[in-house]
């Protein structure tokens, strides 16, 4: 198809001489075309869309179609790992079953099993994994995925192809497929992935019983020579709860395929009839039921379907009432709804239960089981990562892979920027640093770790005894959640993707949370926070509710020389390096360096790059913003802060406060329990102190005598004198507590000795007074006694008068005393041991300054203008309008639009309305690669909020300039804050692949650039006019302006908040204003080697300025030319998105030395001409 426009374009641009395709972008053409609503419909309606989509579905179908073998084989080649049945493709091929097994182990099984079936109508095939989610998938993930194309070349499957009759049927190698997965929630995902595999291409097939499924039991138990299984807990529960003597039987519960024997297979294929369920279609509520589970388009449904089953769960738990299981005695078929909602709604709840934090202690249960066996081994000492890991897979029944429990346990312990605010494991090694992101840490065999002195202040082991613990294996594991006394979620942050929701809080500073809890048990209202991350010196302000705006430190040194002293949260220095240095030095194909060098004399804790660059280069950057030039700004959004509850239900919060506030309630209350716990403890061993000194005064003073008396008549005399039976041991069976791990440690003989000395196994127990040894009838021991006893009962009484809050007070106070501590001795051994010999205290001052900020350093201050916070409200209403969670909203929440749609679109806009707006970088907004859609194979289980979000800097007054002119910012492009509406990967700075940074020389550094206003330059045109606003305005001075001015150019509130170092986004290159072809030799800066301003040579400056820039489509810079020669609005709003970064790009190589080739020029300017 053939489209001819004719169209008048100003200034155009040409990828080469000879001017056959045009590099000019459509926002730059000078006018814009306004289609009417005639040509629009007429459009529509002539049948090319219909026609172009007709054939490229018709083009991706032949492709598909050729992986498919319309002919039935009865042999193929080709297929690793496939053990096919004998007469599979043949006359009896409908009669064959092809068994899809969970990896090589469970295929063991299954051939094992054969042995009882034989191999004719039986075939074999593991998978590697999850398969792909062919609902959701592209046409190129599906011809690429060599799971799905072997499927369908074993099975001999085609395309389109109707199944409906018997006959069709009998053009497959088999007629039916057997899952055999693991009886866990990750081998029931597997089954729908494979359900929704054939559903969503072939769903005729379910109507003939195409898929079935080999269960294996989960638990077995035995006594004597009976044995049961067991297919689902809740069965086994059941059993458990009807069988009385249930201890008595062996229990031996089974995680996987693997963990049966041969022998057992054997025994399960001989049994066919109980292990094989079939598949059941019932009709649309099926085909609904798959959907819902499966399909992007249903995530609201999906939501309400998690929520509803949450809450029928909580109330039968409130009730008493047993879970619903699906495989009992007489099982023989499953119908897919009742597997949807029955089997697999388990998956998703564990995946969010997995990927999503509580909100008490903002621990998720790999976390909370690493730090139940570090609560229950109490180290003294250090102990391996990798000693660690494999105690936690003892101590409290870890499942998963052991690499993954590994960096759970690195996660907990890093302190860097960006990472914890409050490290709960010590990182004693290289456990990673700010260089790297964490990703640098040894590996786990080499570095130690042990609990921190503050984990179990947070964590007080008095409030062991009122928390809830689970069981698994028959064994006690972790508390369903812990109770800190503040909470954890809101210190160290949250994130983490789900099934339906998703999770993002930043962290906040820990003693504003402290006074905010103060202020609660005061009555007061708490303060608003903002997102403060630990030694991070840059800035956070609020651009909106729950949106920030994230800027590093930079620095003038002199008029060729800046400092960047600090990066946005999460953006790592070696990314940093990697992504945005190096292109603005090395440049690109269309975009000359901006930078000619750059020194680094950064720490793995501290962050200090000196960028040298051309004095008019840096005054460009200065006017359009060295925060926005640098890409030392990022966006923060908090607007899905989803979190479990207390009673394990997901729960949405709009505010940090509204978390605080529903963490304060519910610790009050169980300060309140641990109050209650603590007077009957304290009760109880009081009134045995107690006992026990009476018994000693008596028996010194001869009112009792035990010897040569019988057992029975001693306790009886101990009865009259009113002496109690063990109050510990009544208090604690009183409790119905599982006794404490020591207390089940006794030895077998004491355990004997108590038996034997009671009168009956429910009598008196006296024990505790006659085991006393002859040792307390001395003085000494009897005056201890009793001293004793009466603190106890001081103890007793001084509980007695405090209140909850008292308690949680007296736990702040420790809390905090001992966390000034930890943080003193942290500033001390980064204080100690600095690089050089010897002890000169001049060399090791001269090493501090190095990498210290320079005191010379003028320092530019972020700005953040009213537009800018309007138009992110804008974005936020639109963002809890059109909220998804689950993964990004361009993946899950929309299909892309055909251009039908977009035309319709563009017909509905009003005839007045601006259409032009500002380009974004050219990356990619999101990593959705990185995304985990626990719907499809994806692995990836986290996200992250930080966008690159530029915004201009703080007014800082340029340095010089030759003309008052006035920029504007364009603050209507719907791009802005696009990265608030979803979370990209929060993990690393690191780019999308793509070709190297495509950036556009022009004055403009950001989405939004400054332009010169009516004053100066003829009308704007389009939204850019109506909104842009005067940024600054360049007196004539040369002179360096001083330290207020540079800091205080408006009284604008400025919040500085210590932060850990942010996401990065790709920063921009941003080429400098290049007036010579190229740069040739420049002379190195003394000020890059030691890091203090140096002025440079005024005359080089002057001849410098006046030479005159070539016009061409490498120029660098517009701006004075924009003051000496009245260019046309249409250009300027054309310059305005030029300068800017790829972030998808791979990195530019170091420019050669050499030569430079001169600069393409032309006689008017292009949109690609103006940048620094």
């Amino acid at each position: 198809m053939w489209i001819f426009v004719n169209a008048l374009i100003e200034n155009p641009t040409f990828d080469s001489q000879t001017k056959e395709n045009m590099t000019l972008q459509a926002k730059s053409f000078g006018s814009t075309c306004h289609l009417s609503e005639k040509f629009i419909k007429a459009a529509i309606g002539c049948g090319i869309v219909e026609s172009i989509l007709n054939w490229v579905k018709f083009k991706a179908q032949v492709q598909l179609n050729k992986k498919c073998s319309a002919v039935k084989h009865n042999r193929i080649k080709g297929i690793p790992k496939l053990d096919d049945a004998n007469d599979a493709g043949g006359r009896n091929s409908t009669e064959c079953t092809l068994i899809l097994t969970e990896g090589d182990s469970a295929k063991t099984l299954a051939v094992s099993g054969l042995g009882v079936v034989g191999r004719d109508r039986y075939g074999v095939f593991p998978l590697r994994g999850k398969i792909l989610n062919v609902r959701e998938a592209s046409h190129k993930q599906i011809m690429e995925n060599a799971e799905i194309n072997n499927i369908i070349k074993i099975v001999g499957l085609q395309y389109k192809k109707n199944y409906e009759d018997e006959d069709s049927l009998k053009t497959l190698r088999y007629g039916k497929i057997m899952i055999m997965t693991d009886q866990d929630q990750d081998g029931s995902h597997i089954k729908g992935l494979l359900i929704n595999f054939i559903h969503h291409n072939w769903p005729s097939l379910l109507r003939h019983r195409f898929l079935e499924e080999f269960i294996t039991p989960i638990v077995k138990v035995s006594k004597n020579k009976q044995e049961m299984a067991f297919y689902s807990l809740p069965e086994f529960e059941e059993w458990k709860s009807s069988t009385p003597n249930h201890k008595k039987w062996k229990v031996k519960y089974y995680k996987g395929l693997g963990t049966s024997t041969s022998k057992e297979a054997k025994e399960y294929f001989a049994d066919m009839k109980r292990h094989r369920i079939q598949f059941k279609y019932c009709g649309p509520e099926d085909d609904a039921a798959i959907s819902l589970a499966f399909s992007k388009k249903q995530i609201d449904d999906r939501k309400e379907w998690l929520t509803n089953f949450m809450e029928d769960r909580r109330q039968r738990k409130l009730l008493g009432l047993p879970e619903d299981y699906l495989y009992g005695q007489t099982t023989t078929y499953l119908t897919y709804n009742d597997f949807i909602n029955k089997e697999l709604i388990l998956f998703s709840n564990s995946d969010n239960e997995r990927s999503i934090p509580s909100m008490v202690d903002g621990l998720k249960p790999g976390q909370r089981k690493v730090l139940f066996t570090c609560f229950k081994r109490n180290d003294k000492r250090e102990v391996k990562v990798a000693q660690l890991a494999g105690s936690v897979a003892e101590m409290s029944s870890y499942h998963h892979g052991e690499m993954s429990l590994m960096m759970t346990i690195i996660n907990l312990a890093q302190n860097f920027v960006g990472s914890n605010n409050l490290n709960l494991l010590q990182p004693i090694g290289q456990f990673g640093t700010r260089l790297h992101g964490g990703k640098d840490s040894a590996s786990p065999r080499y570095i130690f770790t042990m609990l921190s002195s503050l984990t179990r202040l947070l964590f007080p082991p008095k409030d062991d005894h009122t928390l809830k613990f689970l069981y698994d294996d028959n064994q006690r594991v972790e508390p369903e959640w812990y109770i800190p006394i503040i909470p954890m979620v809101l210190i160290n942050g949250a994130e983490g993707i789900g099934t339906g929701w998703s999770c993002k809080i930043p962290n906040f500073d820990v003693r504003e949370v402290v006074n905010n809890i103060r202020r609660l048990m005061d009555g007061e209202e708490p303060l608003p926070m903002l997102p403060s991350y630990k030694n991070f010196k840059g800035t956070i302000e609020e651009l909106a509710p729950n949106q920030y705006v994230i800027s590093g430190e930079v620095a003038i040194l002199n008029s060729t020389t800046i400092e960047i002293s600090e990066l946005p949260i999460r953006t790592w220095t070696q990314t940093y390096k990697e992504q945005v240095l190096e292109p603005m030095l090395n440049g690109t194909e269309k975009t000359p360096p901006l930078i000619t060098d750059y020194r680094e004399y950064h720490t793995d804790t501290t962050v200090k790059f000196v960028v040298k660059m051309a004095e008019e280069k840096l005054a460009e950057a200065e006017r359009a913003g060295l925060h926005k030039v640098f890409k030392l700004q990022t966006s923060l959004t908090c607007n899905s802060m989803v979190l479990f509850d207390h009673v394990g239900c997901l729960k949405k919060y709009d505010t940090v406060l509204d978390i605080l506030r529903d963490f304060f309630e519910l610790r009050l209350k169980y300060y309140g329990l641990r109050k209650e716990w603590l007077l009957g403890m304290l009760g109880a061993e009081s009134a045995k102190l107690n006992n026990q000194a009476r018994f000693i005064l008596e028996k010194i003073d001869g009112k009792i005598i035990i010897e040569n008396r019988p057992k029975k008549e001693l306790i009886k005399v101990l009865i009259q004198r009113g002496y109690d039976s063990d109050p510990v041991k009544a208090w604690k069976e009183a409790q119905q507590k599982v006794p404490d791990e020591e207390e089940n440690e006794e030895s077998d003989n004491e355990k004997e000795t108590e038996k034997s000395d009671s009168v009956t196994d429910s009598g008196p127990t006296f024990n505790y007074l006659l085991d006393m040894p002859l040792w307390y009838l001395t003085k000494e021991k009897k005056d201890e006694l009793c001293r004793l006893r009466n603190e106890k009962e001081q103890e007793l009484d001084m509980l007695k008068r405090k209140s909850p809050s008292d308690l949680w007070k007296e736990d702040l106070a420790a809390f905090i005393e001992e966390l000034e501590a930890v943080e003193a001795k942290e500033k001390q051994d980064e204080q100690v041991g600095l690089p050089g010999k010897g002890g000169k205290a001049k060399g090791k001052k001269a090493q501090m300054a190095e990498v210290l900020p320079s005191p010379s350093g003028q320092r530019v201050i972020p700005r953040i203008t009213i537009e800018m916070k309007a138009d992110a409200e804008k974005k936020s209403k639109k963002k809890i309008k059109n909220e998804n969670t689950e993964g990004s909203p361009q993946e899950d929440g929309m299909e892309l639009e055909g251009l039908k749609q977009r035309l319709e679109k563009k017909q509905k806009r009003e005839p007045g309305t601006k259409t032009k707006k500002q380009t974004t970088l050219p990356f990619k907004p999101i990593k959705k690669g990185k995304k985990r859609n626990p719907w499809s194979d994806s692995e990836s289980d986290r996200s992250s909020d930080e966008s690159n979000f530029d915004v201009p800097p703080r007014e800082t007054e340029p340095r010089r300039a030759a003309t008052k002119t006035k920029f504007t910012v364009d603050l209507d492009s719907d791009e802005d804050f696009s990265d608030f509406d979803e979370k990209t990967q929060d993990e690393d700075f690191v780019p999308s692949d793509a070709s190297p940074p495509k950036t556009k020389t022009s004055p403009k550094l950001n989405n939004k650039e400054p332009k010169p206003q009516k004053s100066a330059m003829p009308d704007l045109e389009g939204d850019d006019a109506k909104d842009s606003v005067p940024l600054s305005s360049s007196p004539p001075a040369t002179h360096f302006p001083d330290e207020t001015e540079i800091t205080n150019p408006v009284p604008k509130k400025n919040v500085t908040v210590k932060k850990t170092a942010a996401k990065s986004q790709s920063s921009t290159t941003t080429t400098g204003a290049k007036k010579r072809a190229a740069p040739k030799g420049t002379k190195k800066d003394p000020a890059l080697n030691s890091g203090v301003s140096q002025k440079p040579d005024p005359a080089k400056t002057k001849n410098r300025r006046k030479r005159k820039p070539s016009i061409s489509d490498d120029s660098d810079s517009n701006f004075e030319k924009i003051v000496s020669k009245a260019v046309t609005s249409k250009k300027s709003r054309g310059e305005s998105d030029d300068f800017h970064m790829d972030f998808d790009s791979a990195l530019a190589p170091r420019a050669k030395s050499g030569r430079a080739k001169k600069p393409i020029t032309y006689l008017e300017e292009s949109d690609e001409d103006d940048l620094f």
